[in-house]
């Protein structure tokens, strides 16, 4: 085959070109920021404290996300999550559970009841058992064999909210109080190595057996050792109706920071909703950490925060930014 000088001569053009292109992408090097730790809602600050005094002292991530939550789980004064947590209707408080590591090991309960920590429970399922998910009575009789001590979660301050709510009995979420169920917390370690944990009480008054996004590895948290990690709060259905968690993390992969790709994910999510009824009381918030230690939230309306800290920045807790008014 001949070649005219003229083809010659544009060919060597475009080489050059697609040569100085892939060497300056090679010169694009991001400084890596580690250790980071981001959560959800202002318990968040709390968890993060527990989370970074194992992530600066050497700890890893899997180890410092599990211990970040359980203060949640611990306290209840947090009615969303754990001890105290709100009760269904029929007045129990069933606890949902997942954890994740770097090399997509991943544990998880759900209707777990009479468990303080189930995060610690889903961590065992992780690692002492084949599966990667229990539920219910499978649940709680694992966790018992495990060593595990049946408590009685609902204290006299979640049952009184629901008594008060027994009086009309129905189920009218108020944005940004029913809705922020979950605490999610994420981390990279000092090895570059991310995490995550989500646990919940799940939304209040629920039906018995209603089951939202925690435990479910891709809805209410995913994670890609190469890519980043991404972890949901607010009405569960909603994240599983989208794959919420795994498809920010898609979003990253292809190039996205933290942010947008949250922000794509929530937009999905109103489009999903835009002409129901249900938009009305529906609140949905990403947290999206990558591999550089890059962060970022988007939350559909006004009312989300979120805590993060790294080295340079002291635990706090920030707005996060929002699509519809």
């Amino acid at each position: 085959m001949q070649f005219s000088k003229k083809t010659l001569i544009i060919s060597t053009i475009f080489s050059y070109i697609g040569c100085q292109n892939s060497s300056s992408k090679e010169a694009v090097k991001h400084e890596i920021i580690k250790p980071v730790v981001i959560s959800t809602w202002n318990h968040g600050l709390v968890a993060n404290e527990a989370t970074w005094e194992l992530l600066v002292n050497g700890g890893n991530a899997l180890d410092a996300v599990e211990a970040g939550v359980k203060t949640a789980e611990a306290n209840p004064e947090v009615q969303t999550v754990g001890l105290g947590g709100f009760p269904d209707r029929e007045g129990k408080v069933t606890l949902d559970a997942c954890i994740m590591d770097h090399n997509n090991n991943c544990g998880s309960v759900a209707f777990l009841q009479h468990i303080k920590h189930p995060i610690s429970v889903a961590r065992m399922v992780m690692e002492k058992t084949p599966h990667v998910m229990l539920v219910g009575e499978g649940a709680l009789q694992f966790a018992l064999e495990q060593g595990f001590k049946k408590e009685n979660l609902l204290t006299e301050k979640s049952k009184k909210a629901y008594e008060a709510w027994l009086e009309n009995s129905q189920y009218k979420p108020t944005i940004n109080i029913e809705n922020h169920d979950t605490i999610s917390l994420l981390a990279l370690d000092e090895n570059g190595n991310l995490s995550g944990a989500c646990t919940t009480s799940g939304a209040a008054w629920k039906m018995h057996g209603r089951v939202g996004d925690s435990p479910i590895i891709g809805a209410g948290l995913f994670l890609d050792n190469e890519v980043g990690a991404a972890a949901a709060t607010g009405m569960g259905e909603a994240m599983m109706k989208t794959a919420g968690s795994a498809m920010v993390v898609e979003l990253m992969r292809q190039g996205k920071s933290p942010e947008e790709a949250c922000k794509e994910v929530v937009k999905r999510i109103y489009k999903i909703y835009q002409n129901t009824p249900d938009l009305e009381w529906l609140q949905v918030g990403f947290i999206a950490l990558n591999k550089n230690g890059e962060y970022g939230s988007y939350c559909l309306r006004p009312g989300f925060n979120y805590a993060v800290q790294t080295k340079s920045l002291k635990n706090q807790l920030i707005d996060g930014k929002y699509l519809l008014p």
